[in-house]
């Protein structure tokens, strides 16, 4: 191995991956940090930037590489870095190098605001392989700081952009829909329209997740009173109905089915390690019954211990066998063990500000009539069939 070469090439003859590691996913997120130099208003994970408490307990440089490591050696393809903010670690350029010489793909999530110069020449000359995914919220500095709650970042998210767009580094921009920026929707639009890389209207987050550490009421109760109603949704999902169809016909021709009593269905993964060395299923699912803490056991042992006991999880709430478990519109629904916890406190508990939204998108696409609820539909495939012929006629 070149340790000078900023990529590593194994030989798949001479370093096979583990037995078993076929049902380890290609990618791995990684939340190098819970902090953020934002504080932004929907927010369900950060902290602040400075403080140390937080920071004293977040695995160090030499712990994070022994997970790159093992992460690369278990067939791992690509790897996340999300937060809070990941550019916030002062270690951030040293990892990110170490990942890539590893011959890892990195998807840096970030909101651009600590991208300087250097960081973007580092992107430039080593590039991550995979498009930087920016998080804007506003397209006015009184518009965007009003959802950071940070004087200065709007201006810090421009140059951020700037160094990237003067090195041709690629990335593409998403937004969140918030009382503040809910009137710049079509400006967003315009303005992502002038990046190359972006070939779609820029995503929006709309149905905003509680805080999965379930740490502070106050601020869920924020969170749910910044969510936009279902049909505020569906009004921005639909903003071309014709192409919303098309899309959601094709896809729901896939994903209709029920789901039954089987608790995780979403394809579990692609699994994540917070920051503080404790894998999880995914970003949102700190559920302590399905993560494991890395201190006490190596990568390829957690994922032994948790993914085969979250295949095996059957759901007991009464009201989500009476009612997810037999619904067809699981494919528009948003409704998943991650969003239970934080909702509720447990897996299996419906998330009933979901359902509505499912229902609202449902109705809109004539799969359900007024409020005829989808569970106790009986002809879910022919409506999606009928669903799909009104399409292919129009």
């Amino acid at each position: 191995m070149n340790e000078n070469a900023y990529v590593v090439s194994r030989d798949p003859d001479r370093h096979p991956p583990w037995k078993g590691a076929e049902d380890f996913p290609a990618r791995l997120d990684i939340e190098l940090t819970e902090r953020c130099n934002n504080t932004c208003i929907h927010c369900c994970i950060n902290m602040p930037a400075g403080d140390e408490r937080t920071r004293s307990r977040e695995f160090d440089t030499d712990a994070w590489k022994d997970i790159l490591r093992q992460a690369a050696g278990l067939g791992v393809i690509t790897v996340r870095f999300t937060g809070g903010e990941p550019l916030l670690r002062e270690d951030f350029s040293e990892l990110y190098l170490f990942a890539r010489r590893l011959g890892l793909k990195v998807l840096l999530f970030t909101n651009a605001t600590l991208i300087t110069p250097n960081i973007a020449d580092l992107l430039a000359a080593v590039p991550p392989l995979e498009e930087i995914e920016i998080s804007v919220y506003g397209m006015k500095r009184e518009s965007y700081e009003a959802v950071t709650g940070v004087p200065g970042s709007y201006a810090g998210c421009r140059n951020g952009i700037q160094c990237l767009l003067d090195r041709n580094v690629p990335f593409v921009v998403k937004g969140a829909l918030l009382p503040p920026n809910r009137n710049e929707a079509e400006a967003f639009a315009a303005w992502a329209a002038t990046n190359p890389r972006m070939d779609a209207p820029p995503a929006y987050t709309m149905f905003f997740e509680l805080r999965g550490r379930r740490d502070s009421e106050a601020k869920n109760s924020r969170i749910r009173s910044l969510r936009v109603t279902p049909e505020e949704g569906l009004a921005m999902l639909t903003r071309q109905p014709e192409d919303y169809r098309r899309e959601m016909a094709d896809f729901l021709d896939q994903y209709t089915s029920p789901p039954g009593t089987r608790l995780f269905t979403c394809g579990i993964g692609p699994g994540c390690i917070d920051a503080y060395g404790v894998f999880q299923p995914c970003l949102s699912l700190r559920h302590p019954d399905v993560t494991f803490d890395l201190k006490n056991g190596a990568l390829k042992e957690a994922m032994a211990s948790v993914l085969p006991r979250l295949r095996a999880m059957n759901a007991t709430n009464p009201l989500y066998l009476e009612r997810c478990a037999r619904c067809f519109l699981r494919g528009l629904c948003e409704q998943c063990p991650a969003r239970s916890w934080s909702e509720h406190g447990t897996l299996d508990t419906p998330v009933d500000y979901l359902c509505r939204v499912a229902h609202a998108q449902a109705r809109f696409l004539g799969l359900v009539e007024g409020e005829e609820r989808a569970w106790k539909v009986r002809n879910s495939e022919e409506r999606i069939h009928n669903l799909k012929r009104r399409i292919t006629a129009s």
